[in-house]
Formats: C-alpha cells, sequence, structure tokens
C-alpha cells in the first residue's frame, strides 16, 4: 500500500476512535454511492454528521484541512445528497471536516471544524 493511502487509512482510523470519545455514534465509514464517497458518517444529539478526514505528517502541503477545497466540499455535498435521499429520516445535518496531523514522537493533533458548508 502508498504511504498516503496507509497515512490516510490510519486517519481514518484515529478519527473514529476520536469522534466516538467526543459522543459520536459512527454509523459508517467509507460510505460509497456511485462515484461519492464520504469518509464518516456519525450521529450526535439527533444531528447527522457528513465528515471529511484529513491526515497529514508534515506541514509542507499546509495544513491538513487546507486540502478540503470548494470542488470538494460540492462532491461531498452531492454525497450527502445522495445519502440523505436514501435516508430520509435525518431532518438535522451538517457538514464538518476532522483535521489530523500526526506527529513521529508526540499525540496526534485534532482540529474539529463544524458546520463548515
Amino acid at each position: 500500500m502508498a504511504q498516503h493511502l496507509h497515512t490516510g487509512k490510519h486517519g481514518e482510523d484515529l478519527a473514529a476512535a476520536w469522534l466516538a470519545a467526543q459522543g459520536f455514534e459512527v454509523l459508517h465509514r467509507n460510505w460509497k454511492y456511485s462515484y461519492f464517497e464520504l469518509d464518516i458518517i456519525a450521529a450526535r444529539e439527533g444531528v447527522l454528521h457528513f465528515i471529511e478526514v484529513k491526515t497529514r505528517t508534515t506541514d509542507t502541503y499546509g495544513h491538513p484541512e487546507e486540502g478540503v477545497t470548494a470542488k470538494k466540499m460540492k462532491r461531498l455535498m452531492q454525497a450527502g445528497e445522495e445519502y440523505l435521499y436514501l435516508h430520509p429520516d435525518w431532518k438535522r445535518i451538517q457538514y464538518d471536516i476532522l483535521s489530523i496531523r500526526l506527529h513521529r514522537y508526540k499525540a496526534p493533533e485534532y482540529f474539529f471544524i463544524e458546520d463548515v458548508s
């Protein structure tokens, strides 16, 4: 597996554990429909969260959250619409970004940006 894919998978594993520790119920990981994908779909306090996870090991290309472009957000929203079409019971939703910065000799840093839409 390529290193960036390994980093992404590791980040999503960390994200799921971190979200659970914050009181979220993780409903789906890597949910796919057609050519859409949502990293994590979770719920907390009656709100459905579509969460994009970005993980980086260096700041060479900026902070992880800077990797979520307007184009990526548009695709996330389209994926969310597809999910809601299949699961219409949810009335309150939001799109979030969970940025994870991995360090060699210290714990990961988490930066959670809620309701970015």
